[in-house]
């Protein structure tokens, strides 16, 4: 995604956009949205690509109902009745320019329901409408200059409705258009005429935002392309029982991955402890992870090890709350067939400045790799580690590909400062406000 739109959402009230980049840090003081856009994000991903309404009470983001998200100003003679949001994206090797998707949610039965979703693409244009009596409309627009060509879609099947979207993005419009989308055989509407020479254009726009999801075969499972983690992860625990490795947000399935890839993949698991371990290293947090079996089957039970430089292996439990903080999110960064795009809250949690700056250089290297990483953090020292490696180019990684989004409040809600940074790791375009508290402790501390 390269931007996110908000309208009337949670505290964002009037529209605006937000530019997102490979890696991209969301700043602020608490209570000024970052959680929620994060929410957004992932909300959006599952209503352009999913099958199903998103869920906005899904572990990590419990954002409670329609009422609890909309947006309500203060002295407010009338709330919204929906909210909106969208997104943009292109890829550098796209020569036919980038699509746009937006949703608008209305309030079905307490919860946000995506009434109107719409995608894009210079003059192209596929929109679906669900209204609450079932019926599904469906418009495609070309720069054909032959208006709009329209189906109607009625069915008393409400999942069938919500399988009309992604099946506009995969199939051929004339497919779409004629599908038997219910379960009771009831057939759907005709589409007008199709044009030929509009057909092209629009199978080309189904297919553009589809190739944006890029699906991958997760290891978890249930869990999504787009990984969202908890602020606080999973307590350690002296000895583990093997459980089945599904995805939680917190990270409790690692320890259980981790014994489970020990035991049937040698190689992978070589693999991805050098990377563990080589990040250990780099933070000086620790130089050594294992695994310690008790038994010969994967049924027995085990314990996660950690050993120091020139150390004795010591139990996971024993050896400080940063490590088991900062693990769960160092084994989904480097899976081979993890996400995509990761939403991360806090990953400074329970660590040392030190360790705070390496995580700063592991997300450059990540997001120069091509995985894209929305972290919010109230780290100066992950901040200061990433303007640093732009300014050295030890990655890839350059200056247009980081983006700081500093969340202000203001009488109206909160505004999002989309701020960038130079080839010399300096911050442009930045409000007066941003930082201002550090700076001020700065002039006293030395007595200015």
């Amino acid at each position: 995604m390269d931007e996110i739109t908000l309208k009337n959402y949670r505290c964002f009230g009037e529209e605006q956009t937000a530019r997102l980049a490979p890696l991209t840090l969301l700043v602020g003081a608490n209570s000024t949205g970052k959680t929620s856009f994060l929410a957004i994000i992932r909300a959006l991903a599952d209503v352009a690509f999913g099958e199903i309404v998103p869920d906005f009470r899904q572990d990590p983001y419990d954002l409670g109902s329609f009422q609890d998200i909309v947006h309500n100003p203060i002295n407010a003679v009338e709330v919204p009745h929906s909210f909106e949001a969208g997104f943009s994206y292109s890829r550098s090797n796209d020569q036919q320019g980038g699509v746009s998707f937006q949703a608008i949610f209305d309030d079905r039965d307490g919860a946000p329901f995506p009434a109107i979703r719409v995608v894009s693409r210079d003059e192209l244009r596929l929109e679906t409408r669900h209204k609450t009596d079932n019926q599904i409309e469906v418009y495609y627009t070309t720069e054909g200059g032959h208006g709009d060509i329209q189906a109607k879609i009625v069915t008393s099947d409400p999942i069938a409705g919500n399988r009309i979207w992604p099946m506009a993005l995969v199939l051929p419009p004339w497919e779409v258009l004629h599908e038997d989308t219910t379960r009771n055989g009831d057939k759907s509407g005709v589409a007008n005429s199709i044009k030929k020479e509009d057909v092209s254009q629009l199978v080309e726009l189904s297919r553009a935002l589809n190739d944006f999801s890029d699906f991958q075969i997760h290891p978890f499972a249930g869990a999504p392309a787009t990984f969202a983690g908890a602020p606080i992860r999973s307590r350690p625990r002296r000895t583990y029982d093997p459980i089945r490795s599904s995805y939680d947000a917190e990270g409790e399935y690692v320890p259980s991955y981790l014994a489970s890839l020990y035991r049937s993949n040698p190689d992978g698991w070589q693999k991805l402890k050098n990377s563990i371990e080589e990040f250990g290293r780099d933070s000086e947090m620790f130089d050594e992870v294992s695994v310690k079996p008790f038994g010969e089957t994967g049924g027995d039970p085990f314990q996660i090890q950690i050993r120091f430089v020139k150390g004795s292996p010591r139990n996971f439990i024993d050896v400080g709350y940063g490590v088991s903080q900062v693990l769960p999110i160092l084994t989904e960064l480097f899976l081979e067939n993890g996400a995509k795009t990761f939403l991360l809250q806090q990953p400074e949690v329970h660590l040392h400045p030190s360790a705070q700056a390496a995580i700063g250089s592991l997300f450059c290297n990540i997001a120069a790799n091509g995985k894209q990483l929305v972290v919010e953090t109230h780290s100066d020292y992950i901040i200061d580690r990433v303007r640093m490696e732009v300014r050295d180019k030890t990655t890839d990684l350059k200056p247009e590909d980081v983006s700081i989004l500093y969340f202000e409040r203001d009488e109206r809600g909160v505004k999002i400062h989309s701020i960038r940074i130079d080839e010399m790791g300096n911050v442009l375009n930045a409000p007066q406000s941003y930082r201002r508290f550090f700076m001020e402790e700065i002039r006293r501390s030395i007595g200015i």
